[in-house]
């Protein structure tokens, strides 16, 4: 008998604006070209890639990640490290199931006979279904192509196989198919696209479907679904298997991709995972008629991908308490629980061990981010670590995204005897570390990393550098803490932390965490506040650094189809409330593409208001956006006159496995003279007095001032510059008035450059520095390596001679902002509306009278 061969799921192309779109630039800024670095599973047309691939899909985490009972419930098997375990839940022995090169398996679900078991295999460009023959260890595909593939879960007669997959749409939806030992026939989808009425931020016009669960009878499923559902992942439902037209909704309520609801074997409770109005996600009850759910457990922390035992008597799930996932076994009547630690492992292949030391320049042991790619292909780390991974790469250069722990030396990590790589990186002013070695079956290997130091000169300042923008815990696979937070800056060389606080829809994670003093878990060499984003999709996002009494609440606005529509308060009025409290104030992650004008339907943006009205104390030039497209609206703002200084920050989801670089990825460096305080941070950032950056460390004096300064306007203008880079840098130039008027040419590696020299400016106005390349490069995580000072200020006439264009493009872009705002019918008050309107139009007067002086000025 021949066996046929395995469905095929191929996936649409996906749509990524964030990564993949070329902004047109304006003023000499030059074109973003990152195409080779392309996004994780980029196939799933979903908007924000950094929350479902988090929040949904399995991720490589050294702990365990998703378990199944075996039918006598005592026995389990799960994922952990990219392998299939097996393991009694009365032992401390775990037996490698699975172990594929240059692949990862995740979320197995184990036949109700016991025989075979199926899960889900990632290689890089999807996710598919595999079985494994649980006596023999045979292993076969049971999906292709490049569609994603996951939760697969058997019916309770091992006939039939439900799953979520994107094939044909690039959304999530439930597909059912039946199976035997030939592999999968008759694979369809269960349910019809669908489309929602409404408009929604966070997810897809399209409806999806996650989360599927058999009845016990096997007729019927449980799933999330989110029809007309703006906020959040959706609510449960039910389906029976032949009347997919009509599924019930059992319960309302804002699921965030993790509920997982699950029947118990008695065919009647509901098993779900929830905040329901709490900061942590932990275990609720409800019945299939929707009863009014019931916590089952409770604690400062995540329980998730729970599943019943065969007889209901215990449910299995993974939880963070200690911080990394953990694996255990509650009993349903009494609570007791058992923690399934694999402390020890029969694995698959022969094991090695590393043992790495990591080094400065002067010899003392540091911290640092450490990659570890073993003979097997796939990435490890020490047993205990956080692994972390990137949102997008080059697959030309490389099968996986980067995959990295943070290190504090020495860390012992377990690898497949052969050949494995090892890279070592801390920060921008190190020179990055790596080797290859031969690991010896049963033998230690020690490595000794001496990191080079590769710092600008001293006289260009003594800075700190500070990310502005991280956030500690937002629903991640991790349990963050502001001790690990210092310890993950410590590891990235990183001098300043700002936990911003925010809400993630209905919660506000680390809210308790607020203070406004310095966090009692800093250390003399890095130290960390806790701050806000105030989120608001319809006006931009906020940073509110240093607030010295109270958060501002509820925290966010204008989200639609909810009780807090209003656009109101707009970001000047949340800017004035922050100000009120000492704060410094900036717009976070800005642009993706250029703000047009001209087309842009539904312009609403409120930077250009904001600051005219002196609102704005930084902008984040680095950040989770575009460097070159947000430096170009930046540059325009500088063209009027505005002293808006530079900032930078991550936007760093330090809790997520997933996330789109580590701490510090993007950061200020600010001349405070070395001092660590509140004052001497607002001082250097407000006043900017400093460069930000992915990588490239940039120095920069003209006639004698420094990134912020104010200097004379002379004849001949003498500069000096340094580039210091851990990669490689195509252009470096000078910017004046936003035209490039010096280019650098750089040689050999490229990461080192001095030169001094001088320029014969006609006009007063702004000069700066920049680094930058087309393309990504492996050693940023980030789109393409981009740095740029603040300006030095020349003369005192600092309007450039575009004055009137960059002010007539500002009066246009708050026109349409006006027309949006003027359409609006969500307003809770007319006065709201009117206020807003004359704040708007009397910020576009403003421009347009610059405009209107710069044209009565005298042609040069």
């Amino acid at each position: 008998m021949t066996r046929p061969e395995p469905v095929r799921r191929d996936g649409a192309p996906a749509r990524n604006a964030w990564r993949t779109t070329l902004a047109v630039l304006l003023l000499a800024v030059g074109t973003s070209a990152s195409a080779d670095r392309a996004p994780v599973l980029g196939q799933v047309d979903l908007p924000h890639s950094y929350y479902w691939r988090e929040l949904y899909l399995p991720q490589l985490t050294t702990g365990p990640s998703s378990a199944a009972f075996l039918p006598d419930g005592e026995e389990l098997v799960y994922s952990m490290a990219g392998s299939l375990w097996r393991q009694r839940i009365d032992s401390d022995s775990a037996v490698e199931l699975t172990h594929p090169n240059g692949a990862y398996d995740y979320q197995p679900d184990v036949a109700s006979d016991g025989r075979s078991a199926v899960f889900v295999r990632y290689d890089g460009q999807a996710l598919r279904l595999w079985r494994i023959d649980l006596e023999s260890g045979r292993q076969s595909a049971l999906t292709t192509g490049n569609a994603v593939d996951v939760e697969p879960r058997l019916s309770p007669d091992g006939r039939r196989l439900a799953w979520v997959g994107t094939e044909g749409s690039g959304h999530f939806n439930l597909f059912i198919a039946d199976i035997d030992a030939a592999g999968l026939h008759n694979a369809r989808p269960l349910l019809a696209a669908r489309k929602s009425a409404i408009d929604r931020y966070y997810y897809s016009a399209w409806d999806h479907a996650i989360n599927p669960s058999w009845s016990p009878d096997g007729r019927s499923l449980v799933f999330v679904g989110n029809p007309e559902v703006a906020w959040g992942s959706g609510d449960i439902y039910a389906v029976a298997i032949d009347d997919p037209d009509h599924p019930r909704r059992i319960l309302g309520e804002e699921t965030s991709w993790n509920a997982h609801p699950e029947i118990a074997p008695d065919g009647r409770r509901v098993l779900f995972s929830s905040y329901h109005g709490r900061q942590t996600q932990q275990l609720w009850l409800t019945t299939l008629d929707g009863a009014a759910p019931l916590p089952l457990s409770f604690g400062d922390f995540d329980r998730r991908n729970a599943r019943w035992s065969p007889d209901g008597k215990r449910i299995a799930g993974i939880d963070n308490r200690s911080g990394n996932t953990e694996l255990r076994v509650l009993e349903v009547v009494g609570g007791a629980t058992t923690r399934v630690a694999a402390n020890q492992r029969k694995t698959l292949s022969a094991q090695a061990q590393l043992v790495l030391d990591i080094a400065d320049a002067d010899g003392q042991a540091v911290p640092a981010r450490v990659s570890v790619i073993g003979s097997d292909g796939r990435a490890h780390a020490p047993a205990d670590a956080w692994m972390h991974a990137d949102d997008g790469f080059d697959r030309k250069r490389q099968p996986f995204e980067t995959q990295y722990f943070h290190c504090q030396p020495p860390c012992t990590i377990d690898v497949p005897a052969g050949a494995v790589s090892v890279s070592v990186r801390r920060g921008f002013a190190s020179q990055p570390w790596q080797t290859r070695t031969t690991a010896t079956a049963g033998r230690q290997t020690r490595l000794q990393a001496r990191l080079a130091g590769h710092a600008l000169p001293e006289a260009f300042g003594n800075w700190i550098s500070a990310d502005l923008h991280v956030h500690m815990n937002y629903g991640g696979h991790y349990r963050n803490t502001p001790e690990n937070l210092v310890r993950q800056a410590r590891a990235e060389d990183l001098d300043v932390v700002f936990n911003l606080i925010v809400n993630k829809e209905e919660r506000i994670p680390d809210i308790d965490r607020f203070r406004t003093d310095v966090d009692p878990a800093s250390t003399a060499q890095t130290r960390l506040w806790h701050a806000q984003e105030y989120h608001s999709s319809f006006w931009g996002h906020l940073g509110l650094l240093q607030l010295d009494d109270h958060l501002l609440l509820p925290d966010f606005a204008s989200y639609r189809h909810t009780a807090m529509a209003s656009p109101y308060p707009h970001n000047g009025i949340v800017a004035d409330l922050a100000h009120a409290q000492h704060a410094l104030v900036g717009y976070v992650h800005p642009y993706d593409t250029l703000p047009d004008p001209t087309n842009d339907a539904g312009l609403s943006h409120q930077l250009p208001a904001d600051v005219i009205n002196g609102k704005v104390d930084y902008l984040e030039v680095v950040g989770f956006s575009d460097h070159k497209t947000t430096a170009a609206v930046w540059y325009r703002l500088l063209n009027l006159g505005f002293h808006l200084a530079a900032g930078a920050g991550t936007d760093a989801m330090a809790n997520y496995a997933s996330l789109r670089g580590p701490v510090g990825l993007n950061r200020v460096f600010l001349d405070t003279g070395g001092q660590r305080d509140a004052t001497a941070i607002a001082t250097a950032l407000k006043g900017g007095h400093g460069f930000v950056s992915n990588g490239p460390l940039l120095g920069l004096i003209v006639d004698g001032g420094k990134p912020g300064d104010t200097v004379a306007l002379a004849r001949t203008t003498r500069y000096r510059i340094a580039l210091r880079s851990p990669v490689a840098i195509d252009h470096l130039e000078l910017v004046h008035n936003g035209a490039v008027v010096r280019r650098f040419t750089l040689t050999g590696e490229r990461r080192d450059f001095d030169a001094e020299g001088s320029l014969n400016l006609a006009d007063g106005g702004w000069l700066l520095l920049r680094a930058w390349n087309e393309a990504a490069d492996p050693g940023v995580l980030d789109l393409y390596p981009y740095a740029t000072t603040n300006p030095v200020w020349l003369g005192d006439n600092v309007r450039a001679a575009s004055a009137g264009a960059d002010a007539t493009w500002f009066a246009d872009w708050l026109g349409r902002s006006l027309a949006v705002v003027a359409a609006r019918e969500d307003f809770n008050t007319a006065e709201e509306k009117t206020a807003t309107l004359a704040y708007l139009a009397a910020a576009r007067d403003a421009y347009r009278k610059i405009a209107d002086e710069a044209e009565s000025l005298p042609s040069p």
